[in-house]
């Protein structure tokens, strides 16, 4: 009994010990987080400008670029944001098994038909484990990264698509709702048809200079990479609201096993101490 006690004791220190690094963990994510989603929204109205400035050369009549043109989808590329470090509940799960759905369901596992630019060490692992090629890969990211991390992947997967690599390029990464809630998406971020569309409600008069391609050729490029980085901190926001959430509940677990472990813990010891009574009585009747 006595042993049985020692072990119980034993887990229950245990488990306090996990129980502080899941709620330093936890405050930790809920610190970031602010921050990240400060950055998220920071990084919105460079990009609404230049949609500002795209629209209004499409009003012009001047929207002349392969990025704007629809052609027959022969191959497709996904930019597959995930985080680099674990410990976040369903985030990185939840988001690559869309992926796997979207590549079975779409080009029947034909890689050919594919290719995967992937940010983030879980995904590319992941990928890596079911024998998906990568175009090129990115990990290590900060945890509020600077455009110039991920500029390299975002030009590379643009410049895929101008030099006609890929016929439809493709953004997959968790988007931001709430602390408790990241939707998996997947948005088409190339061919840029729709932000070209004249409906970009432009309320400014421009005037280009040399020519309205040039500036297209020069901003289009661009705007898709800030798409990218935008997709990056909204999905570094979500990251940190999923392991907050993962670090809540398991803080509460911890919680409710300690509290389980004692009940048995005190039980135990009553059982003990009751024995111990119970023989001490009997030696005493015996010796009477």
């Amino acid at each position: 009994m006595a042993k049985g006690m020692r072990d119980i004791k034993r887990q229950i220190k245990s488990i306090q010990n996990t129980k502080q690094i899941t709620k330093a963990m936890e405050m930790i994510a809920a610190a970031r987080l602010k921050r990240a989603q400060d950055a998220a929204q920071s990084a919105r109205p460079y990009a609404e400008k230049l949609r500002e400035v795209i629209g209004a050369i499409a009003s012009a009549g001047g929207a002349n670029h392969p990025m704007l043109e629809k052609r027959p989808i022969k191959r497709t590329g996904y930019i597959v944001i995930t985080s680099d470090r674990g410990l976040a509940g369903g985030y990185n799960a939840n988001l690559l098994r869309k992926v796997m759905l979207t590549i079975r369901e779409k080009h029947k596992s034909n890689a050919d038909e594919y290719m995967i630019f992937a940010i983030g060490r879980k995904g590319r692992d992941f990928l890596r484990r079911r024998g998906v090629a990568l175009a090129y890969e990115k990990t290590g990211l900060a945890d509020f990264p600077r455009f110039s991390d991920i500029k390299e992947v975002a030009a590379g997967a643009v410049k895929a698509y101008e030099e006609g690599t890929i016929d439809e390029l493709v953004l997959v990464y968790n988007e931001f709702q709430s602390a408790i809630s990241q939707r998996p998406v997947d948005k088409v971020l190339l061919p840029l048809g729709e932000t070209a569309s004249g409906k970009a409600g432009a309320t400014a008069t421009y005037e280009f200079e040399p020519s309205p391609d040039v500036v297209l050729s020069h901003i289009l490029p661009r705007y898709a990479e800030t798409l990218v980085y935008s997709a990056v901190l909204e999905g570094k926001a979500s990251e940190f609201g999923a392991r907050m959430t993962a670090m809540s509940s398991a803080t509460k677990n911890a919680t409710k096993f300690i509290n389980s472990l004692t009940l048995q813990y005190n039980r135990a010891r009553q059982a003990s101490i009751t024995q111990e009574i119970t023989e001490i009585v009997a030696g005493a009747n015996a010796q009477s």
